[in-house]
């Protein structure tokens, strides 16, 4: 029961806090900053409007004329095998690998990215996460550099094998991968 009367008691707080806000008695911890609504697409693929007002931010569906909510689709548009990017156990990418990258994003022509990291088993599945999230940060990483939207990145290591990784170069190879999704 205590934690219920806390738990109200935060949220008529915060309710007040909204309404001194909106009726300016109320001014949020940054006085010099400009809180400007933006888009925000979530993984799957959807438009929400963000505003972060300075008490307590907050997100509502961008909705087209008829009422619908402003999804795009996401179609894997890019597989990129790590062992032409990075070498064993890396993830910093090249200068030609990153020119490579580069020029992939600029030519997808899509709305957005979402950038999932993936490894072979052969090491533990927290290393293997570590690993796979490293290198698709480092795609990502490209593709914000030329000014692409990304609205996504995981590693998901293991998790999501393509194959069966019964041979280094057989289901192991194909399982290490990025893979990219263009939202259209």
């Amino acid at each position: 029961m205590r934690s219920f009367v806390r738990h109200l008691r935060a949220t008529l707080s915060a309710l007040a806090a909204g309404a001194f806000l909106s009726a300016g008695l109320l001014q949020p911890a940054f006085a010099d900053e400009q809180y400007l609504p933006s888009i925000w697409i979530d993984p799957d693929g959807c438009e929400h409007w963000a505003l972060d007002d300075g008490a307590e931010g907050y997100m509502s569906p961008h909705l087209d004329r008829n009422g619908d909510p402003v999804c795009h689709r996401a179609e894997i548009c890019g597989v990129m095998p790590t062992d032409q990017l990075f070498a064993t156990d890396r993830s910093d990418i090249n200068a030609e690998n990153r020119q490579r990258l580069a020029n992939f994003f600029t030519s997808a022509n899509a709305f957005g990215f979402l950038i999932y990291g993936h490894t072979d088993s052969r090491a533990s599945d927290e290393y293997n996460i570590a690993l796979s999230e490293r290198r698709a940060a480092s795609v990502a990483d490209v593709a914000q550099s030329i000014g692409a939207r990304v609205v996504d990145v995981k590693g998901f290591g293991e998790r999501r094998p393509r194959a069966v990784n019964d041979t280094p170069q057989g289901g192991m190879r194909l399982n290490r991968r990025v893979e990219i999704y263009c939202l259209r």
